[in-house]
């Protein structure tokens, strides 16, 4: 088809064989070797990554802390939510922008309750562990429409269905990573 002898282009071959781009057998010819391309190793480093290897710092605040200064850490963080936890470290809640919203527009007094009147409790909340993959992360963040997810691990007392916050991972850490892979600058 190229008009090309086997001896013009055999060294051309022996290279691809030994990169293998292509293998070789006698009496069979060449044909696809088991190098991935770029993009396959790309999708494959992102299908197996996890979201303890990308997950960002949590913003926390107490169950006690009044709506107020809960609005206050959240446009000086500048996040969407903040993950409310018991004095140990306990995940009991989160609370975002909407739910703030809610409760102060036209309410003067609501500045002075505290977050666990307002916020989404422990067993509504869609949480993610260090070893899920992002890809996990990335279908829960879709499926539930969030902007981001507390990362958890289970609590050192033993109880049952208690976890500690370790971190957040949000769209924004994910689209990141995705461009870091497959469009580094």
């Amino acid at each position: 088809m190229l008009n090309l002898t086997r001896p013009t282009i055999r060294s051309d071959l022996s290279i691809l064989v030994c990169l293998d781009y292509i293998a070789a057998k006698p009496k069979v010819g060449y044909f696809p070797g088991t190098k991935k391309t770029a993009a396959e190793e790309s999708k494959s480093s992102l299908l197996d990554l996890k979201v303890g290897d990308i997950h960002g710092v949590p913003v926390i605040v107490r169950e006690t802390t009044t709506i107020h200064d809960a609005a206050v850490t959240l446009f000086l963080e500048n996040v969407g939510h903040l993950i409310v936890t018991d004095e140990e470290g306990k995940l009991v809640g989160i609370v975002s922008r909407k739910d703030m919203l809610k409760v102060t527009l036209g309410n003067a007094a609501a500045s002075n309750m505290p977050v666990s009147f307002i916020m989404t409790r422990r067993a509504n909340v869609v949480t993610v562990s260090p070893e899920d993959t992002v890809l996990d992360a990335a279908r829960k963040i879709i499926t539930h429409q969030i902007d981001s997810l507390p990362v958890v691990v289970p609590a050192e007392s033993g109880v049952d269905g208690e976890v500690r916050v370790v971190g957040r991972i949000s769209k924004t850490n994910i689209i990141r990573k995705m461009l870091e892979i497959l469009a580094p600058e």
